[in-house]
């Protein structure tokens, strides 16, 4: 019975965190509709000048055009790291512990569901925001998301979470090894060959 309310209040939570994140996906798609409505064609828009401006841009690749054409790359590794968003969050202990690293993750999975529906229906991601003070790849929104969240996670698993809150997220098979009296211990990456 309790187990079976856990996985009820677990459920609830992770459709929390999917509607939010479809709501991110929402705003992005809605952004780069507007992008396509005014500024394709159009001469780039200065906001402030000479440093930032909306200019519409049409990219196959990554940032600075890198991997230009690879679609298929991007679709497949896009895939891989939902799956293992999705992956953690399910893992992920329904303590106040994990609420940072859930949510970030939730805005981690919006960004890369944002650009991966553009190479899905287009082929290419559709950038238009321009920092012309440096030599900065033209983004979207989809994209502040990834950089925003992946810089969360780092300092998070840099300065928030110790090894012991990331056991959660290994499988059983691959986090624990057998002392000779057969009880087990936790070891952590450092430790487990040793």
């Amino acid at each position: 019975m309790e187990n079976r309310m856990q996985t009820k209040k677990k459920t609830a939570v992770l459709a929390g965190y999917l509607a939010f994140s479809v709501l991110l996906v929402i705003f992005d798609q809605w952004s780069k509709h507007l992008a396509v409505a005014h500024l394709k064609g159009q001469a780039d828009i200065p906001l402030i000048k000479d440093v930032f401006e909306l200019s519409y841009l049409e990219n196959t690749g990554m940032a600075w055009g890198l991997f230009a054409g690879g679609r298929w790359i991007f679709l497949a590794g896009t895939v891989l790291i939902l799956a293992l968003i999705f992956y953690a969050l399910v893992r992920a202990p329904l303590t106040g512990r994990y609420r940072p690293l859930r949510g970030v993750l939730t805005v981690l999975a919006a960004g890369a569901a944002g650009n991966l529906i553009d190479r899905l229906l287009h082929g290419y991601v559709v950038d238009f925001f321009s920092f012309c003070l440096i030599d900065f790849p033209i983004f979207n929104v989809a994209d502040c998301y990834v950089v925003v969240s992946g810089i969360l996670f780092v300092l998070l698993f840099l300065f928030y979470y110790k090894d012991e809150d990331l056991a959660v997220f290994v499988p059983s098979f691959l986090n624990r090894k057998e002392r000779k009296n057969g009880e087990k211990k936790f070891c952590d990456l450092r430790t487990c060959n040793k």
